[in-house]
């Protein structure tokens, strides 16, 4: 009988400031806050007494901002930030956000996080009407199609075209006179709005970022909801009302940081429950348990605390390698998992361990993990998940568009313990994560995306519908027999 293992990654993160006259230091701190969302590029847009200014480029933000003048330049009473790591779109200047369009009577910025299911088909039809592209980013389909749009408001047209793109997103957008937000109708990308000792307000992709600047939680932006924060204060409505709560299960899996809350659930804890029921519907015999820095230790604490095996620190991360998931090359991932992570050989040689992972996308890091610890002198090696296994692509702002990419979507459970070198292998059950995070909804699923595990999406796939089907029918895989 086996048992089970896993690895993953997200794209982008957005803050924006409005009303405080240090916003442009706001957001460079609430950046570095949300700096695990995206390692690719950074970019902030400053609202200054000569108008709307960027300054952006390739690397971390520290990497981006490492002149102070570059962040001074940007002094005014409001700005825009943003972290990237490339979904759709590719490596190339002209995707790092926040976008800025200067138009004759006004500048607008457009910082983005998530990914448009019909960006492409949208894109080309706006091509041949006569649009010129500066991006390769679905990010830019918005502006275009804010600005063909006939109503008389820019809220109007802004309203008009969110109802025109599919998928997921987490729109902010900065002018002259307001910031503005928006959720898509499924909230599958998180996005906060918090209340600034000046008075002033912030908007931006998780309540760790509002922390770090000393703002005080307002609300969750909700699906299909539209936020204008402006020098009268915060109105918020709803753009459309055909909306069904889906959050991105992964945010609270792996993308968002512990110390964050999203739609009242602390991720933390919810990481603490999944290992807690991991550690129930899949038990091991072993000494110890393991959990692999950062985003797995909450749940490497509950399966300790659940199954009674004592908790110990087998693994040391070093904290200046980027997230391997958010590396852009398969060869880079897998370089940068030795240069991250060490096994202490005194604390796992001769021992069974339970090692908690959060997930396994490629399969990657756990091969090398469980290499690591063996080759450290470990006597047996259990792989425990806390997600179910990721068989499905992400289409709504996830790395991950193909199934080729995904090792559970190739192999049977105990193939995948094989190809990994662990002794057993064991997921996280579908039911034991809604439970685990635990949203005060009705929403199906518990208001969680959990399509990665169960192909059943929440929306149209829209572009990318013919080519998943083909893949899956490559695979033999039956969505009904796996989401059953």
């Amino acid at each position: 009988m086996c048992a089970e293992v896993k690895s993953l990654n997200e794209e982008c993160g957005v803050f924006g400031v409005w009303g405080d006259p240090h916003a442009n230091v706001l957001t460079h701190l609430g950046l570095h806050t949300l700096q695990h969302r995206g390692q690719e590029g950074a970019g902030i847009v400053g609202l200054t007494d000569h108008g709307l200014h960027r300054h952006y480029g390739f690397g971390l933000v520290s990497e981006v901002f490492a002149d102070p003048e570059s962040v001074r330049a940007l002094a005014g009473t409001a700005a825009l930030g943003h972290v990237r790591y490339a979904t759709a779109g590719g490596r190339i200047l002209e995707n790092i956000q926040p976008l800025l369009f200067r138009f004759s009577h006004e500048s607008i910025a457009l910082a983005h996080n998530g990914n448009l299911t019909n960006a492409l088909s949208l894109r080309d039809h706006l091509e041949q009407s006569g649009a010129i592209f500066q991006s390769t980013s679905d990010t830019e389909v918005l502006m275009h199609l804010i600005r063909r749009s006939k109503a008389d408001s820019f809220k109007g047209q802004m309203i008009e075209a969110l109802n025109q793109v599919h998928g997921g997103f987490a729109f902010e957008i900065l002018t002259e006179h307001a910031l503005y937000a928006a959720v898509d109708p499924n909230g599958f990308r998180p996005l906060v709005v918090g209340k600034l000792p000046s008075g002033g307000f912030v908007i931006c992709s998780e309540t760790a970022a509002l922390n770090a600047v000393g703002a005080e939680f307002v609300q969750d932006v909700q699906p299909g909801q539209l936020i204008v924060i402006d020098d009268a204060g915060l109105h918020a409505e709803q753009y459309t009302t055909d909306t069904q709560l889906a959050v991105c299960s992964m945010e609270y899996i792996y993308f968002a940081r512990p110390d964050s809350e999203i739609h009242g659930v602390s991720v933390h804890e919810a990481r603490v429950k999944m290992g807690e029921r991991l550690a129930k519907e899949q038990p091991a015999d072993a000494d110890i348990v393991v959990g692999v820095p950062n985003s797995s230790l909450s749940a490497a604490l509950g399966y300790a605390r659940a199954s009674g095996i004592p908790y110990e620190m087998g693994l040391i991360k070093s904290q200046y390698i980027a997230r391997t998931f958010i590396q852009p090359t398969q060869a880079l991932r897998e370089r940068s998992v030795r240069m991250k992570l060490s096994p202490v050989k005194a604390v796992v040689a001769g021992k069974r361990i339970v090692l908690v992972d959060d997930s396994i996308v490629r399969g990657t890091t756990a091969i090398q993990l469980v290499q690591l610890l063996k080759d450290a002198g470990a006597k047996e090696v259990h792989l425990r998940i806390a997600s179910p296994p990721l068989r499905f692509p992400c289409f709504y702002g996830i790395d991950i568009q193909t199934t080729r990419e995904l090792m559970a979507a190739n192999h049977s459970i105990c193939e995948m313990r094989d190809l990994l070198g662990a002794d057993s292998l064991a997921f996280l059950s579908v039911d034991g994560l809604e439970k685990s995070v635990g949203l005060q909804t009705d929403a199906p699923n518990g208001g969680l995306c959990v399509a990665y595990f169960t192909g059943v999406y929440p929306t149209k796939l829209d572009d990318y519908e013919k080519t998943l089907h083909q893949e899956l029918s490559k695979l033999q895989i039956n969505i009904a027999e796996v989401s059953a």
